[in-house]
């Protein structure tokens, strides 16, 4: 926002702000420049299943790390596919764009909280400050995904995969009659429902941000 001078031999009349006018101005600007900032870094979490499907405790457990990550430049959105093949267009189209792509499943190596706080800002870096995670329904990953558009064994994209049923994993690449695309990525060598992956997986990007400024929220 300019900073006028308001003595009168230095602008002409018609250059003349009142200064609610400015303010409102400044201000305007100052909401634009926030919300620059807050779109700077932009996470999605791409899952199957209903909006409104999770169980009451997980959504306020969900909102209170969305909330606290406000201040932060990182932006999370969750978004809901009905089916496994409305899920693959998504992450297919979000892959064609740049942005990194990260499938939660169990087969892969597990993380550290540390490591994983610095692998979100590479794959941040390397999708140009855009990445999604992709978390599967009750069936797990869309073989499609999991082993690459090539695969031709066991179910297809509408039925998803019969074999797992966990959500959550690692570091590794898929197996099993092809390799996917995609980095691969462990929360836990535990089973959770994939609503419950979801939450875990938002304080696990909070914790990232909170490791990243050096706070004492990781001990």
């Amino acid at each position: 926002c300019w900073a006028f001078s308001t003595h009168s031999s230095f602008l002409p009349a018609s250059f003349t702000l009142s200064s609610e006018r400015c303010q409102s101005y400044t201000a305007a600007c100052s909401r634009s420049a926030k919300s620059q900032l807050s779109m700077g870094m932009e996470i999605k979490i791409r899952i199957v299943g209903r909006k409104n499907g999770s169980e009451a405790w997980l959504e306020d457990a969900y909102s209170m790390y969305d909330t606290r990550l406000n201040p932060s430049n990182v932006g999370v959105d969750t978004y809901w596919h009905k089916n496994n093949p409305e899920l693959v267009k998504n992450v297919m189209n979000d892959a064609d764009k740049g942005h990194t792509v990260v499938l939660l499943d169990p087969t892969g190596k597990p993380k550290t909280s540390e490591q994983f706080s610095e692998d979100v800002y590479r794959w941040l870096d390397d999708g140009g400050s855009r990445l999604s995670f992709v978390i599967g329904g009750a069936e797990g990953l869309p073989p499609e995904l999991k082993y690459g558009q090539d695969y031709s064994g066991g179910s297809s994209a509408s039925g998803g995969n019969k074999k797992g049923k966990k959500s959550g994993a690692g570091g590794g690449r898929g197996g099993g009659g092809g390799q996917s695309q995609f980095q691969l990525l462990s929360l836990s060598t535990l089973t959770f429902t994939h609503q419950f992956a979801r939450t875990l997986l938002m304080e696990q990007i909070y914790r990232a941000t909170e490791i990243k400024k050096g706070s004492g929220y990781h001990k």
